[in-house]
């Protein structure tokens, strides 16, 4: 049962979470159009998990929104679908300003809850929306992004995903370029969506704290996507992060199973997949086929687990809502963090404990990341 004790904790240490897809879903359902769709309004009925009034519900205090493109875009049409993501999040701010702030780094973020707002900050997901192009990723800093995931569900050029045939081994030179450069800036090099050969290889090579945006642990559920114990023993070296995500696939082999078989449905459907009807025929294939039983719990289960192999302090939370299509009961939509504290809680842990997991472990990565990077040094391609 959520008490007020959570909702205090919450208001003291509100929730950093690494991944939100609203973007996308915006972009599917009105074409970014926020007098279609207000989400400044509660959405429970629309089949969003996120809107503006539940994320105050839920405790949030710190967005990553996720500028993601399908990686059928590619070049210059994987580069203009992120900055038009990057451009919504921009202006989702901007339309309601007493309840979001951009925040580009921990100050802002800072700032954002001394003022009462939700600091809103964004994340590249997909190393194809550069298209190879350091010039470009700069571009994307410089509008506010904080992080690069590497990869998402295919290789890139310069690196392997987890969920593709191995390509160049992990990283190729330009993918060493890659982390170097958001080692520069100070933008967190995020390891979710990439093969373990690609987690060592940046591992090896940057000088940032690890981070990963929404993964969970692959001792629990040997999905690709999670993150093996050797690869945490090293993230608890970097004194990186883990933003333990609630996706059902990555928590259960029971659910991994059932995911597989979503993907090789959503291989069949003709429409584009940033089309209402392609959300449309995917939403029809789960209520037919509904997904096994996932549980807050579950997450709970992979939260612990990282934290007894990585360490209190490495253990986050990046849920991924609005970028699945079911989510475990307990954990409906972005109201739900309370119920997960109240798990946690119930497994003895404190509130300080508690506060580590919500907020004092990201921006304490946040604010290390920041410390690498080196503004006044000559661009590489300048």
């Amino acid at each position: 049962m959520v008490t007020d004790r959570f909702r205090t904790l919450l208001s003291a240490a509100p929730v950093i979470d690494g991944h939100n897809d609203l973007a996308w879903e915006m972009r599917g359902r009105v074409r970014y159009d926020l007098d279609r769709l207000d989400v400044g309004v509660d959405q429970s009925g629309s089949g969003l998990h996120t809107d503006l009034v539940r994320l105050r519900a839920g405790g949030v205090g710190a967005q990553f929104w996720s500028a993601y493109v399908s990686v059928r875009l590619t070049g210059d049409a994987a580069v203009v679908a992120t900055l038009e993501q990057i451009d919504f999040v921009h202006r989702l701010v901007e339309r309601y300003p007493d309840l979001l702030a951009l925040a580009r780094d921990a100050e802002e973020i800072e700032a954002a809850r001394a003022s009462g707002r939700i600091a809103a900050l964004i994340g590249i997901e997909g190393g194809h929306s550069i298209d190879g192009s350091l010039e470009t990723l700069r571009l994307m800093f410089d509008r506010g992004a904080r992080y690069l995931t590497l990869t998402h569900r295919l290789n890139t050029e310069w690196a392997d995903s987890a969920t593709d045939v191995p390509g160049v081994g992990g990283l190729a030179p330009f993918g060493y370029e890659v982390v170097r450069e958001c080692n520069r800036l100070g933008m967190l090099v995020d390891l979710s969506h990439v093969a373990m050969s690609t987690m060592e290889a940046v591992l090896d090579v940057s000088s940032a704290p690890a981070f990963f945006s929404h993964s969970s642990a692959r001792a629990l559920c040997d999905h690709p996507r999670n993150v093996p114990d050797s690869v945490l023993e090293r993230v608890a070296v970097s004194s990186g992060i883990v933003m333990v995500t609630f996706v059902p696939g990555f928590l259960r082999d029971d659910c991994r199973e059932w995911m597989a078989e979503q993907g090789a449905f959503e291989a069949t459907v003709e429409a584009p997949d940033d089309s209402p009807q392609w959300r449309d025929e995917l939403a029809a294939w789960v209520r037919d086929h509904p997904r096994p039983p996932c549980t807050v719990a579950d997450v709970a289960d992979h939260v612990e687990h990282v934290r007894e192999v990585a360490g209190l302090d490495c253990v986050g939370l990046g849920s991924d809502f609005d970028g699945v299509a079911a989510t475990p009961d307990g954990l409906a939509d972005v109201a739900g963090y309370p119920n997960l504290l109240a798990e946690l809680s119930g497994r003895g842990w404190s509130d300080a404990d508690l506060a580590k997991l919500t907020w004092h472990n990201a921006m304490r990565v946040i604010r290390e990341t920041a410390r690498y990077a080196d503004p006044v040094a000559e661009r590489t391609a300048a």
